[in-house]
Parts: structure tokens; C-alpha cells; sequence
């Protein structure tokens, strides 16, 4: 009499997954991308020191309502318009300087820079900064 053999080969299995696994890792920092702003131009800029707190409006936001929170563009995170308060709380909460810069497209109209400085104000933002450009010649 014969005895079967009944266990489950698990390399198959085990290649799939580090196909998929290296297929992730290239993928992964591909889908991170940033906002498409133009800023506006202003002879007066002045270079920021700090490292801020960037609320960027994008020319898309009249729209979707979405805004981009975060100190640099690696790290922001995109999020709606109703969640902004919270967001923006909770990066400055370790702060001492509850200043926020806002970044924002030339073509987002007044009523939008309106609704979104309300939030902010909400939010417990004390002092917004305005971000420009200097004018290209």
C-alpha cells in the first residue's frame, strides 16, 4: 500500500509575492506627485527661514475642494476642504508660531482665498503668510 503525499509546495507562492513586492517598491514613489501651482509675482517677496506649515490652493479648487497641507512638498498630503481645520491643528500643535504660509494658484478666485483663510482662522491659525514669486524679466 501506498502512501500520497499531501503537502502544499509553497515556492510558487513565495516567487509571486516577491514579484509583486519588487513591482511595489518601484511603483511607490512614482504615484507621489505634487500640486501644479503658479504662484503670483510680487516685487516685495522675501525668502522664508522657517520651516513652515504650506496650505497650497491649486487652480483646480473651485472644483474638487481639495487643498495640499504639509511643511514641503514631499511630505504634504492632499485632503478636502471640510478636513483642513483638523489637519492644520494638528500641525501646529507642537509649534510655538501658530503661522501657516499659503501658497496658492493666480488663477483661484477671491471667494475660494475667502473660504479657505475663514477655516484657517477657525483652525486657530493666528498669522497667515501670503506666498509670491519675484517677477520673471
Amino acid at each position: 500500500m501506498s502512501t500520497s503525499l499531501s503537502e502544499i509546495n509553497v515556492v510558487p507562492l513565495v516567487d509571486v509575492m516577491l514579484v509583486l513586492l519588487i513591482i511595489f517598491m518601484v511603483t511607490a514613489p512614482m504615484m507621489q506627485q505634487g500640486l501644479q501651482v503658479n504662484l503670483p509675482q510680487s516685487r516685495r517677496s522675501s525668502a522664508v527661514t522657517a520651516p513652515p506649515v504650506y496650505v497650497t490652493i491649486p487652480a483646480t479648487f473651485g472644483r474638487t475642494q481639495r487643498l495640499q497641507i504639509g511643511t514641503d512638498e514631499v511630505a504634504a498630503e492632499e485632503v478636502g476642504i471640510e478636513a483642513i481645520g483638523e489637519r492644520v491643528k494638528q500641525a501646529l500643535l507642537t509649534r510655538d508660531d501658530k503661522s501657516v504660509f499659503l501658497r496658492m494658484d493666480m488663477t483661484v478666485t477671491a471667494q475660494d482665498f475667502t473660504t479657505v483663510m475663514d477655516r484657517l482662522k477657525e483652525a486657530g491659525v493666528e498669522k497667515v503668510g501670503y506666498m509670491t514669486q519675484p517677477p520673471t524679466r
